[in-house]
């Protein structure tokens, strides 16, 4: 204990400056920004169909044009009679635009998004990728503390197109989880 003392108070020259004390440790805290239009995607592992299958968004992502849009819960009234259908009926129109892949991400296991895109039909069109941890969501600093009524924090609800790995819109609902700019209709609005 007395050696890490002697280090907190200990005075360092630094090239003619003067006497500066060391600091070992820091009581800033690092603020994070939601992804922004020009961002590159992170890379995180997601999950699609079992946990045996990873799908890398970095590499996911790297090559195309690409529509990402998330929602809060699998299942949930929203995210099942409105967004995500509202992605399937518009499917051609996205592929019409030049769009070569249409993906969902949720907070869930990679069980519970397969089963709600088979549910849904969203097989062939729509890559159904579990963000088990809320990893990618973390990553792009878009959650939602939902603990209360779906046990976790969630991604919030938003869309995003991704051109060549780099995020060329984005549409985050205000509230989180309300559907006034994420949908189907408000992206291709903006391709």
């Amino acid at each position: 204990m007395q050696a890490i003392r002697s280090l907190l108070n200990k005075s360092l020259t630094i090239a003619g400056s003067g006497p500066c004390r060391s600091r070992l440790l820091s009581t800033t805290s690092v603020v994070n920004m939601p992804i922004q239009v020009g961002n590159p995607i992170p890379s995180v592992d997601l999950y699609e169909g079992d946990p045996g299958t990873k799908v890398n968004t970095g590499e996911l992502f790297a090559n195309g044009k690409s529509v990402i849009f998330a929602v809060p819960g699998a299942f949930t009234p929203t995210c099942s009679k409105d967004h995500l259908p509202g992605y399937l009926e518009n499917f051609e129109k996205f592929k019409s635009k030049g769009v070569d892949r249409v993906v969902c991400i949720s907070v869930n296991d990679p069980f519970v998004m397969a089963a709600w895109g088979k549910n849904l039909q969203a097989d062939g069109k729509i890559r159904m990728l579990a963000d088990t941890c809320g990893d990618f969501s973390k990553k792009v600093d878009l959650t939602v503390d939902l603990a209360a009524v779906l046990g976790s924090v969630r991604s919030k609800r938003y869309a995003m197109v991704v051109t060549d790995g780099k995020v060329t819109a984005l549409q985050v609902e205000p509230d989180g989880t309300g559907l006034s700019c994420s949908a189907a209709k408000d992206i291709l609005s903006v391709i």
